[in-house]
């Protein structure tokens, strides 16, 4: 049995995700803010709930995540893999309690210094796994790091690719400095999901008349982040751009030097 870790797990793609990955006999501990639907999430596990755990974290701040990663590290000593499914999606120029926009912490910087943490766990492991979840972006999208890490002000119409891009930096990362670990991005598709909660209600409203029509379905989302975080025979530093179809990924390849800037980056912000 194979121990999985699914942040954002406890509602929308990572819910079923966690799902997917308890009926095929791992163990999976889900993160979460919220308690009650951590709470809720394993009670809608049925009879697989008795390998599954929910540990509360913010993953916004870098001492929410410091927290999560305590807390994770004390319950076991290896983990097979983590699916990183936490997202937000925000117009408004926000920051946490550590100056950043929490678009960039939640979506990109936070599975980054996790995962960091975490990589002693996932060492121990045979076959260890490193999923992250984002919408699609091309592999052509440039950070400006002018902007990088403050997005200041802030433009989801003009940020919202160079932050998610950088998702895929650091799984080419991973495959080159991780001997034996798979590093992959999967596209969450279009599916309707909690992170519309904090939409304008005219956005929420068009979400809720045209999903049927627009929307992938829950478990079609799921299908490649379900299928990359189980099994261990893909290639290392790929990107799943098509929801549904595990068996055409494209191979991550980016400028190196912006790779290199980019982990610099996160290096210097997190101490990880």
């Amino acid at each position: 049995m194979q121990n999985i870790i699914v942040s954002g797990g406890n509602s929308g793609i990572g819910l079923e995700s966690a799902r997917g990955l308890l009926q095929h006999g791992h163990h999976v501990v889900i993160l979460g803010r919220d308690p009650r639907k951590g709470e809720s999430a394993l009670a809608s596990f049925g009879a697989t709930r008795e390998r599954a755990s929910f540990v509360q974290a913010d993953l916004s701040t870098h001492d929410g995540v410091r927290q999560a990663a305590r807390e994770l590290l004390t319950a076991h000593e290896r983990y097979d893999a983590i699916l990183h499914t936490t997202g937000v999606m925000t117009f408004e120029d926000l920051r946490t309690a550590d100056g950043l926009h929490p678009f960039f912490t939640v979506n990109y910087l936070s599975r980054y210094h996790l995962t960091q943490l975490l990589l002693p766990a996932l060492r121990y492991a045979e076959h260890p796994r490193v999923v992250m979840m984002s919408a699609h972006v091309p592999l052509t999208t440039r950070i400006d790091m002018a902007d990088f890490p403050q997005y200041t002000p802030f433009s989801f119409t003009r940020m919202r690719k160079p932050i998610q891009i950088a998702n895929h930096h650091y799984a080419a990362h991973l495959a080159a400095t991780e001997p034996g670990l798979l590093a992959g991005v999967v596209n969450a598709g279009t599916a309707r999901t909690d992170i519309f909660r904090m939409q304008p209600r005219w956005m929420r409203t068009t979400a809720a008349v045209l999903g049927p029509l627009f929307f992938d379905s829950i478990d079609k989302a799921a299908h490649n982040a379900i299928n990359a975080t189980g099994r261990q025979d893909w290639p290392t530093s790929s990107y799943w751009r098509k929801t549904g179809d595990f068996s055409h990924p494209t191979p991550i390849s980016l400028d190196a030097s912006q790779t290199s800037t980019v982990i610099a980056a996160s290096r210097d912000l997190t101490s990880a």
